[in-house]
């Protein structure tokens, strides 16, 4: 985000007490705040120039489990941060996988929200890791649509490309084969989560020596390495 400019952030809560209070203590703080109340309102237009959004998880019309998933599906690298009742182990591992940033369970405390916003929007943007990564050898374009090795394009397929460019999205961290599957495969087409090895082991191939970038995470999916693995 540049310097001056007012932080847009999106609310998704259907709390109308709760989404109140959380709106106008940010709206204090200076951030233009976007509310929706339904998990299925959530558009495109919502997301375009979205700095941060914040949400809760049980949603009429669409679970936040399911709204993650379509910002992660999507070109979408905008921070997450996961409001939610729900303090369970696995709803939280769970969000996480599906690429939530961080997570504040209720009730909590509105200074507590605001410093967490605020470390969220100091942290740099991932919008731009996700369209041009470089790692090692390795060059990755989503505008573009082109990888490169060593400079020379990479010929890959759809799936290929789009495992690729999703592990890309949050370089060193571990996805998981159900957000791969979700985010990088068209049943119809590419297969599911049984096909998914397959895919990957083609574009390690292609790949050549930085094919070993793509680390095999063990019981979890995958990840981008920074540095690559051994032979």
């Amino acid at each position: 985000m540049a310097p001056g400019m007012t932080a847009r952030i999106l609310l998704v809560e259907d709390d109308q007490r709760l989404g109140t209070q959380v709106a106008d203590s940010l709206r204090q703080a200076g951030f233009e705040v976007i509310w929706r109340t339904r998990g299925d309102a959530v558009d495109e237009g919502d997301v375009q120039d979205t700095h941060l959004v914040v949400l809760d998880l049980m949603l009429p019309g669409a679970h936040g489990f399911d709204v993650l998933k379509r910002l992660r599906a999507g070109a979408h690298s905008v921070p997450v941060l996961v409001l939610s009742a729900r303090q369970d182990t696995h709803d939280k591992v769970r969000a996480f996988e599906l690429g939530a940033d961080d997570y504040l369970s209720k009730p909590f405390w509105p200074e507590e929200l605001l410093a967490r916003v605020r470390a969220r929007l100091r942290r740099p943007g991932l919008a731009t890791a996700m369209r041009a990564l470089d790692v090692g050898p390795l060059g990755i374009d989503r505008d573009a649509r082109r990888v490169t090795v060593d400079g020379q394009v990479i010929d890959l397929t759809r799936a290929e490309f789009e495992i690729l460019s999703t592990l890309a999205r949050r370089p060193g961290a571990a996805v998981s084969r159900s957000v791969l599957v979700t985010s990088a495969l068209d049943p119809d087409r590419d297969g599911d989560e049984r096909t998914l090895d397959v895919h990957v082991s083609r574009l390690r191939k292609k790949l050549g020596a930085a094919g070993r970038l793509i680390a095999t995470v063990w019981g979890v999916g995958y990840r981008l390495a920074t540095e690559p693995g051994p032979p």
